[in-house]
């Protein structure tokens, strides 16, 4: 049977599933699924990139991703996990001038997210006239490899205070504002946001005072990854004002720091984090000054970038995060299955022409069996054989296609040939009525009735 039956219709539902399938894998393979969770590492508890991270985390959590925040001692000890795949880290903080972007690393850039102080906070009844009084005391500046002590390091020592000089400790964040207040050192070096809980407690607390960096341009100068920076006189509280006057900082610009092969959705969700966190004025910034969409250290997210520029895509205007994800894939996977299709279905034509041809060569060659038997004198048994193939054959040509009717009328036409032959010989052997055994009965090849 030339016709489409259940067979070729199970082939049929086989191709239909065999594009969709492939499909599938292509779309897995280049636009794979996102993750539904991320680790940040974040530093000391109580600065300003612990604080960050908690804020990214309440605002992902409304989008449907989970995140993780991974304490460590510092910025130095963030970038080393971030370079490594092995850590799990996929999102952490660094400052300006810190560390060089390494050939090789697999790293790209979100962007500044702001300029971050560095507080020096100490207790005395006097306000101190420069860092060199320092010398001698019990300073806190951080843990190894954190990017608190790297800063520290460098500030103290142009005055000359070093390990030996002083008694540099590796307390940080909400530890070294406790061990300020329970007397256990004498300064803390600090790198945070105002709103960090540690710079908080300790603005507020009268037994302590802040530095006033009043040599901060020439430490730029020096230093070309510090910032001068300014906290106005009353910021804290009005009145009576706190500060007293004006106090000029020391700051650093911390920026998002992201793995190379983080999801873009993801990335995308974090762009659009940084931008809600970050992008409206502050104490030392003006509104959309952050986050910036460039970095002379690092590459930049081109996905971040087109986001900072261009705000959310029509699907993520309208719809949920993770129902623009899947609206996403599903315009994807059907593009994907329409380019694999399109090809397949405009063959498929031509190669069931070419099938129809094919089976009707095959009745062909059948009668011309027939025909080469008609060649030589036959007996009744032999020209009732022919007849029943002929038949045969006739029933199959029922099958060809209406779009195949020229084929169809020219093989009826050799059928009716072949007929008119057969009805002469039956005619001639009826004639002859020679009698016949079944050893000397024609012999065609037996063939299944098609259905």
């Amino acid at each position: 049977m030339l016709g489409l039956g259940p067979r070729a219709l199970f082939k049929g539902l086989g191709v239909i599933f065999g594009i969709l399938a492939i499909s599938w894998l292509a779309l897995e393979y280049f636009v794979p699924s996102p993750p539904s969770k991320i680790t940040i590492a974040t530093g000391p508890k109580g600065t300003s990139f612990d604080y960050w991270g908690q804020q990214y985390r309440e605002k992902l959590a409304r989008l449907g991703i989970d995140v993780e925040l991974r304490e460590t001692v510092g910025l130095m000890e963030d970038f080393k996990l971030l370079n490594d795949p092995k850590s799990g880290v996929d999102v952490s903080f660094l400052t300006r001038g810190l560390t060089d972007n390494s050939p090789g690393s697999a790293l790209l850039s979100l962007g500044a997210i702001t300029q971050t102080p560095i507080w020096i906070f100490y207790s005395s009844s006097e306000p101190l006239g420069g860092l060199s009084q320092l010398k001698g005391k019990r300073i806190a500046v951080g843990s190894e490899g954190s990017g608190a002590r790297d800063m520290a390091e460098r500030i103290l020592g142009k005055v000359n205070i070093d390990s030996n000089t002083a008694a540099l400790l590796p307390s940080g964040g909400i530890a070294a504002a406790d061990a300020l207040n329970d007397g256990k050192v004498d300064a803390v070096f600090i790198v945070s946001i105002p709103d960090a809980p540690a710079i908080k407690a300790l603005l507020t607390n009268p037994r302590f005072r802040l530095m006033d960096f009043s040599t901060a341009e020439a430490f730029t100068r020096h230093f070309p990854d510090f910032v001068r920076l300014v906290l106005p006189k009353g910021m804290v509280e009005i009145d009576p004002p706190n500060p007293q006057n004006d106090v000029t900082l020391l700051g650093v610009t911390a920026k998002v720091m992201i793995r190379a092969d983080l999801h873009p959705a993801v990335v995308q969700a974090l762009a659009r984090t940084l931008k809600e966190e970050h992008g409206g004025s502050g104490l030392f910034q003006r509104a959309g000054e952050f986050p910036t969409s460039v970095d002379s250290e690092f590459p930049m997210s081109q996905i971040a970038v087109d986001y900072y520029k261009n705000g959310p895509s029509l699907l993520q205007e309208y719809l949920p995060f993770w129902a623009a994800i899947y609206a996403r894939r599903m315009i994807t996977l059907l593009v994907a299955a329409l380019a694999i299709a399109f090809p397949v279905f405009s063959v498929a034509p031509r190669l069931y022409g070419w099938l129809v041809q094919e089976q009707l060569r095959k009745l062909y060659r059948r009668l011309r069996v027939v025909e080469n038997a008609l060649q030589v004198e036959l007996t009744v048994p032999q020209v009732e054989a022919l007849q029943s193939e002929l038949a045969d054959i006739d029933r199959a040509t029922r099958a060809v296609p209406m779009q195949n009717s020229d084929l169809y009328f020219m093989l009826r036409y050799h059928l009716k040939q072949t007929r008119s032959q057969i009805v002469e010989a039956s005619q001639t052997a009826k004639v002859a009525r020679a009698p016949q055994s079944a050893d000397t009965a024609l012999k065609l090849p037996r063939r299944p009735v098609p259905r």
